[in-house]
């Protein structure tokens, strides 16, 4: 089996979002991630259709896929009355993604702070709901694993499958898998791979992953701190990435992307081409 997943990092669009298409390819990527919009502000923004056909069109010439990053104050669990703010934005989001050609755009659970979980998960799903109302693009909204540095929801693969299933429009998401995020939350113990590709493969997320984000971790296992390293640079290490990301079940995600620092040349040129050997040596192999 040939595998050919696009590989990079993210980048700014402070250039335009066909810029950011343009810096990735320089790096060596085949894949980027990047904000929609202000990273820190739920603020709409017009879609610039002139500038994100430019961004889908470079890609589609260079074999590149992106996907998008919500902003850091989206909670989907918010309550009832930030509710719509929340959905406002998601959709924005979903609009820009989808002109830029990208694959979905990445959300977190959020923050169930002051409220049971229950509800919190009914606000989620409920959010999920009001955002894909309508929506009839092919971007796709992509619930990624927490680390549980600020509660322990949204840590498991059982949560994120059941709140896909308790969707309305379950077509429309899919999953991103952050490698330091299920590290910390002590999910994955790489001591143990196989038993997080087995309860991947018994739930049914699995065929729903669309992209990675490929982080080594500063913290140990189960420390549920969220702080990226460069990859061999953390307690995961080398080995057990390349493990992880090269096994039967993750060989058909579109997209891995790096959220780590940039190195000394100011890219992620290094990294990108160390990954892309793994899977080109399971090639060969």
């Amino acid at each position: 089996m040939t595998l050919n997943p696009g590989i990079g990092a993210h980048v700014s669009i402070r250039g335009g979002y066909g810029q950011a298409a343009r810096s990735a390819r320089e790096s060596g990527a085949s894949c980027f991630q990047y904000f929609p919009k202000n990273p820190r502000s739920l603020k709409l923004k017009p879609v610039d259709y002139r500038d994100a056909h430019s961004c889908a069109g470079y890609c589609r010439e260079q074999g590149m896929v992106s996907i998008a990053h919500t902003p850091y104050p989206t909670n989907l669990a918010a309550d009832s009355a930030g509710r719509a703010v929340m959905a406002a934005s998601l959709r924005n989001d979903l609009e820009i993604a989808e002109a830029c050609g990208s694959l979905g755009i990445v959300v977190h659970f959020g923050h169930f702070a002051g409220m049971e979980p229950l509800q919190g998960y009914q606000n989620i799903i409920q959010c999920i709901n009001d955002t894909l109302s309508g929506w009839e693009g092919q971007t796709k909204l992509l619930i990624e694993n927490m680390a549980g540095n600020h509660g322990h929801e949204g840590m498991t693969l059982e949560e994120l499958v059941k709140v896909r299933e308790l969707s309305r429009y379950p077509e429309k998401i899919g999953f991103c898998f952050d490698t330091c995020h299920a590290f910390a939350s002590g999910i994955w113990n790489p001591q143990h791979t196989d038993e997080l590709l087995q309860r991947g493969e018994a739930l049914g997320y699995w065929p729903h992953l669309a992209a990675v984000h490929l982080n080594d971790s500063l913290f140990p296992c189960g420390s549920r701190r969220d702080r990226h390293a460069q990859i061999g640079q953390g307690h995961i290490g080398v080995k057990a990435l390349r493990e992880l990301l090269t096994s039967v079940p993750l060989r058909k995600v579109a997209a891995i992307a790096m959220e780590t620092e940039k190195g000394p040349d100011g890219t992620h040129r290094a990294e990108i081409a160390l990954v892309r050997h793994w899977f080109e040596a399971e090639d060969e192999s």
